[in-house]
This record gives structure tokens, C-alpha cells and sequence, in this order.
């Protein structure tokens, strides 16, 4: 009882903390922002990403359930962006300069090819593992819910000041960089899940790693493009950063530890040494690929 009651405390300490983390680094790197009222539209899109949360949370816990939860983050990707594209299209007389409308663009993309890809893929599969302990777990579910929202604003972050910015620059050849970055990003990205979808679609693999393809790279060459193309964003709004909001850069860092050390390449791994630990040909895979910053070939 009593562990049990430490652990609802924790949970609920740590999905404060994400809130406040998110509120304090909004509130740093928001200077020189298009505000509505005494709001930034940074702070704005850091209020509705936690409400949307919030809300989604409760349907989530009452019916155990968390086939949405990633379309919920696409959701919010869209709902945070278009608000604050649209109020800064407001308040700049229709005048919407490139670079703001190629970010944007970028990034619902991004958000609408991996929701609808990761929202197929749990339906297909029936459940996302994950979740087989943390749904009982209303403390936990919270948690894990919170950190959606964090996730949400902190990696779109960058985007987020580059867009409602007052600093004016020409997107220039360091943004034409940044696009090139984030469309082979993306394209890795999209290449690696394909590979992996059409691998496991055949009977014959059933059980088997993939080894082929860009899995002969990275043992994750996914979230290698994913990483790429929210570097590719934060190049692209480099040219309009100043004083604070330079602190918006943590988006690529913030997704990269994210990725590596809690929710994507700590999980797989670990997945996968209980499954094939003991298999040969899966011990060699590993010795000859990296685990995620792929191999150049000969």
C-alpha cells in the first residue's frame, strides 16, 4: 500500500514538473515573440498542447484504451501550429513570410504521415505493448500523457519561435540547408518504416529481426531520419533566432533523448535482447551495426 502510494505521488510530481519545465523554457525563449493580449503565442501553444492532454487522458483511463494516444499527438502537433500560424496571419496583415510557411508545412507533414502510420499500426497489431501495465495505472497513464504534451511542445519548440518571431531574415541558403536536412530526414524516416512494415507483412519472417534495407545501417535508422528532420527545422529557423530564443534549439537534443534513453531505443533494444537474446545471427547483427548513428558502407 504504502509503495504503492509513493509511486502515485511520483508520478503526479513528475507530470508537474513537466508542466513547469515547459512553462519556465516557454517563458525564456518567447522574447521578441508575437504575443495575443499579454500571451505569446509560444505560451499559447504550450496551453492548449497540456489541455488537449488533459482532456484526451480521461476518455483514455475510463475506457483503458490507448489506440489514440498517438493520433492525440499528431492532433495536437496540428491544432498548436495552425493556431499559432493563423493568429500571427492575423496580426501581420495576411503577410506570412517563407520561411514560416515552409516550417509549417514541415512539420504537418511529418506529423500526419507518423500519426496515421503509428495510429495503423496498433490497430493492426490490436494494442501497443507499452501500454500493458501503465493503463491500470491512473497515476501512470497520467504521467505517460503529460509527457505526450511536453513531448508535443518542447520538439516543435524551435518551430514554434520561428514562426511567431519578430526578427526578420531571408530564408536564404542556410534555410535551403535546413529543407534539404528535413527532406532526407523524412525520406529515411519514411524508407525505414516502409521496410519494416513490408518485412513483417510476410509470413515467412514471422519472429525475425530485419537486417536489410537501412536495418543493415543502424539497428534504427528510423528515428535517425526523425532526428535529422527536426534538425533540419531548427537549421531552417537558425537565421531568425536572437538572445533567448536560441534556447529554443533543445527541440533536436529534447527528441534525441527522448528517443534514445526513454520511449523509442532503450525499450526496442531491451525487447529485443529478451526475444533474441540468446540467438546467434542476432548477436552478430549487433556487433556489426550500430545501434542507431549508422555505419558508412563500403
Amino acid at each position: 500500500m504504502g509503495s504503492a502510494l509513493l509511486g502515485h505521488f511520483r508520478n503526479i510530481f513528475f507530470s508537474i514538473l513537466c508542466f513547469v519545465f515547459c512553462y519556465l523554457i516557454g517563458s525564456l525563449v518567447d522574447e521578441n515573440t508575437i504575443g495575443q493580449g499579454q500571451t505569446s503565442l509560444v505560451m499559447i501553444a504550450m496551453f492548449i498542447s497540456f489541455a488537449v492532454h488533459i482532456v484526451l487522458y480521461i476518455p483514455s483511463y475510463i475506457f483503458q484504451t490507448e489506440k489514440f494516444y498517438d493520433l492525440a499527438g499528431s492532433f495536437t502537433y496540428f491544432l498548436t501550429l495552425s493556431t499559432v500560424l493563423y493568429l500571427k496571419y492575423l496580426a501581420v496583415s495576411s503577410n506570412l513570410e517563407l520561411r514560416s510557411i515552409l516550417i509549417f508545412a514541415c512539420v504537418m507533414i511529418w506529423t500526419f504521415r507518423l500519426g496515421s502510420f503509428l495510429f495503423w499500426r496498433v490497430l493492426k497489431d490490436g494494442e501497443d505493448k507499452r501500454f500493458r501495465s501503465i493503463l491500470p495505472n491512473f497515476s501512470q497513464l497520467f504521467m505517460t500523457w503529460m509527457l505526450s504534451a511536453t513531448w508535443v511542445f518542447i520538439q516543435s519548440l524551435t518551430a514554434l519561435v520561428a514562426i511567431t518571431t519578430l526578427n526578420k531574415a531571408d530564408f536564404g541558403l542556410l534555410g535551403a540547408l535546413g529543407l534539404i536536412i528535413w527532406v532526407m530526414g523524412f525520406s529515411v524516416e519514411v524508407v525505414a518504416d516502409n521496410q519494416k512494415t513490408k518485412f513483417r507483412s510476410d509470413p515467412k519472417n514471422k519472429d525475425k529481426f530485419i537486417t536489410t534495407g537501412l536495418w543493415s545501417l543502424s539497428r534504427h535508422p528510423n528515428y535517425v531520419g526523425e532526428i535529422m528532420l527536426w534538425i533540419g527545422i531548427s537549421i531552417m529557423a537558425l537565421p531568425v533566432l536572437t538572445g533567448y530564443q536560441y534556447g529554443s534549439l533543445i527541440s533536436p537534443l529534447f527528441s534525441f533523448l527522448l528517443i534514445y534513453y526513454v520511449s523509442g531505443v532503450r525499450m526496442l533494444e531491451a525487447r529485443a535482447n529478451k526475444k533474441w537474446g540468446n540467438n546467434e545471427k542476432y548477436q552478430e547483427y549487433k556487433r556489426n551495426t550500430p545501434i542507431f548513428f549508422p555505419k558508412i558502407p563500403k
